[in-house]
């Protein structure tokens, strides 16, 4: 018997984790673990908006609200991406230096 928490979920997840593997092209030396830490850091960025049901959330979203969403989760990607980029360019200066 289903309790009905199974269909809750955060919206933003999976719109990030798409929009991870489409953007990783861009990021050719990351890793599978490095894009993780993109989205994580991405999703900590996002306000939690649990739903049941994604339709649930975009049929009483304004156009200003929906519009608001796609910039917010542009910016939280944009973010994650630069901030691991940053973190491998001073481990990778780091080690170069070590040795």
């Amino acid at each position: 018997m289903s309790n009905g928490f199974e269909q809750v979920h955060n919206y933003y997840e999976r719109l990030v984790f798409e929009d991870v593997v489409r953007l990783s092209s861009r990021y050719p030396a990351f890793t599978m673990d490095m894009l993780a830490d993109v989205a994580c850091i991405a999703l900590n960025r996002l306000p939690a908006r649990y739903v049941r049901h994604d339709v649930d959330l975009l049929f009483y979203l304004t156009e200003q609200e929906r519009r608001a969403i796609e910039h917010n989760l542009a910016e939280a990607l944009r973010h994650g991406f630069e901030f691991v980029a940053e973190r491998r360019a001073r481990h990778d200066a780091a080690s170069d230096s070590a040795r």
